[in-house]
């Protein structure tokens, strides 16, 4: 699967409401399905599993069975490298153009106050 494939499924997965509780859940700690199902009685168990497989699939979530069980864990790692990519540098361009237009409204306000001193 290529970056992109992967950046698609991973924005596909936490593009909806019930996907990021999930993971907000199982931020926790590892969680049963039946857990999961119990801590979001608005969906019915399909629904979840649902949810879990598209989580699964963007590489958000890693699923260990145990006898009956079945036990969901959070992997982070894509959403930090998506934070790289992503995130980081549009935060930092970010700051540099407040840090600028800060600079700026600073330099107008000096010139304003250096006008009106008296000669």
């Amino acid at each position: 699967m290529s970056i992109e494939d992967q950046d698609d499924a991973l924005f596909k997965a936490l593009g909806h409401r019930a996907r990021r509780q999930l993971l907000d859940l199982l931020k926790e700690g590892p969680k049963t399905t039946g857990a999961l199902c119990e801590a979001l009685p608005q969906l019915d168990r399909c629904t979840v599993m649902q949810h879990l497989r598209v989580l699964e699939a963007a590489g958000l979530v890693v699923v260990e069975r145990r006898g009956r069980e079945r036990w969901n864990h959070l992997d982070a790692l894509p959403i930090h490298a998506l934070h790289e990519r992503w995130i980081g540098p549009y935060a930092a361009y970010a700051a540099t153009m407040l840090g600028a237009l800060k600079q700026a409204a600073e330099d107008s306000q000096r010139l304003k106050h250096d006008r009106t001193l008296p000669e």
